[in-house]
């Protein structure tokens, strides 16, 4: 199990959430099944691609992919596909929420089908929504730019949501068993474990606390996050914090006690140990290194 790439970029930028468009042709073949911290969505509009995310799927124009924070997945083979994908820190934007804001990626995770067809009637005005959310990370935007993603991502997953039917469909567009992505199809303990931190992490919030909400010991718990996702209990709960953290150091002026506490540390120290540890400096320095780019 590996992290994506994409986590390096979303880490050294500090934005929670990233949307572009993309080609791809031929075959790339990942050497494993990676994972990462965020949830992403792509939308298909040209050609095909084949990917592997809990079975093996054929996409083509008018699909939407759904790749749930944690789920390993990788691309096989790509013919003249193009597509948009926007990823996002699902705690930045609704960390404290029940179902609703992030409904289509829970349904995956309980294990509903990771593709959804959108009616053609749909596709201009949601390829819309997409190429407004790749612009909202120019510069001449970037003080209003949280707000109006959230509104933006709010109206992709209504897209989504109206066109599926997981209550009829499930996962029956799968193909081939063998060689799929581990044990994550049924709601259980990774599932509800990575909802619960989603939802949770902006608070003090321990592995006692993740095992207690599952009805799991400790070790199972952290055990079974760390085979399925490649990341223990504590290490979601530090991903989800430090997301937060980079969002509200790029893009407000509140003090870094302040943050600490925002992010579900008591203690301001020992959330500038944690930062340092995870980005290798500061929060303030940080803060000041990303001004000076803009």
């Amino acid at each position: 199990m590996t992290s994506s790439p994409l986590d390096e970029g979303l880490l050294g930028a500090g934005a929670p959430m990233f949307a572009a468009r993309y080609a791809k042709d031929g075959t790339r073949v990942a050497r494993a099944l990676a994972t990462h911290t965020y949830a992403a969505l792509s939308f298909y509009t040209e050609g095909s691609l084949r990917f592997e995310q809990r079975g093996r799927w054929m996409l083509e124009a008018g699909d939407v992919l759904l790749v749930p924070a944690g789920e390993p997945h990788r691309f096989l083979e790509a013919r003249r596909a193009e597509f948009w994908s926007v990823g996002f820190c699902v705690p930045c934007f609704a960390a404290g929420e029940a179902v609703g804001f992030v409904e289509p990626f829970e349904r995956v995770r309980e294990g509903a089908s990771v593709v959804v067809r959108i009616p053609s009637a749909r596709h201009a005005f949601l390829e819309g929504l997409f190429r407004e959310l790749s612009e909202t990370s120019a510069p001449s935007r970037r003080g209003e730019t949280p707000a109006v993603q959230r509104s933006l991502l709010t109206l992709v997953l209504n897209e989504v949501r109206r066109a599926a039917r997981w209550d009829v469909e499930g996962s029956v567009r799968a193909n081939g068993a063998a060689g799929t992505v581990g044990a994550m199809g049924t709601k259980g303990v990774v599932a509800e474990s990575l909802t619960f931190i989603e939802r949770n992490c902006l608070r003090p919030l321990t592995l006692k606390d993740v095992a207690k909400a599952v009805c799991r010991s400790p070790a199972y718990v952290t055990t079974a996050l760390t085979r399925a996702t490649g990341r223990s209990a504590v290490e979601w709960i530090i991903a989800g914090r430090m997301a937060e953290a980079r969002r509200l150091l790029l893009h407000s002026d509140e003090r870094v006690d302040g943050i600490a506490e925002r992010v579900g540390y008591v203690d301001p120290t020992h959330f500038i140990r944690m930062f340092r540890r995870a980005h290798g400096t500061t929060p303030s320095a940080w803060r000041a290194a990303k001004s000076l780019e803009r």
